[in-house]
């Protein structure tokens, strides 16, 4: 099993940044494939982005193509979101998720973290 943790979140301008950590303790933190995905208030929980074990391999939600940017440090046992010209329809909670498997649905992922609160004011 993998133990996920998310930092970073929290209040900013529409147009800055944010850069969003999640932290894997547990099985060996290159087992998995890594993922992003958000929940916007009264919404489904909806893919972000991917990111395969080693980095080579990204795919995103066409609505953050361009501004949001997946990475991992597997040295670090941590996954990043790099979110940049926000909006205030990113207001959502960020949540990372783990899974054998290199897919964008939400039911392949077997491990999820808490969540980290993004809120974008206009």
């Amino acid at each position: 099993q993998v133990q996920l943790a998310e930092s970073g979140g929290g209040l900013v301008q529409a147009g800055g940044s944010l850069r969003l950590s999640c932290v894997a303790s547990g099985r060996t933190f290159t087992s998995y494939h890594m993922a992003w995905f958000r929940q916007a208030p009264e919404k489904e929980r909806e893919f972000v982005a991917v990111i395969n074990w080693n980095g080579g391999l990204k795919n995103y939600a066409d609505s953050v193509k361009g501004r949001f940017t997946i990475s991992r440090d597997n040295a670090k046992n941590t996954v990043y979101l790099q979110i940049d010209s926000l909006k205030p329809e990113d207001t959502a909670v960020y949540y990372c998720a783990a899974s054998t498997l290199y897919m964008t649905t939400e039911t392949r992922f077997g491990y999820w973290g808490q969540g980290t609160r993004v809120t974008v004011s206009s």
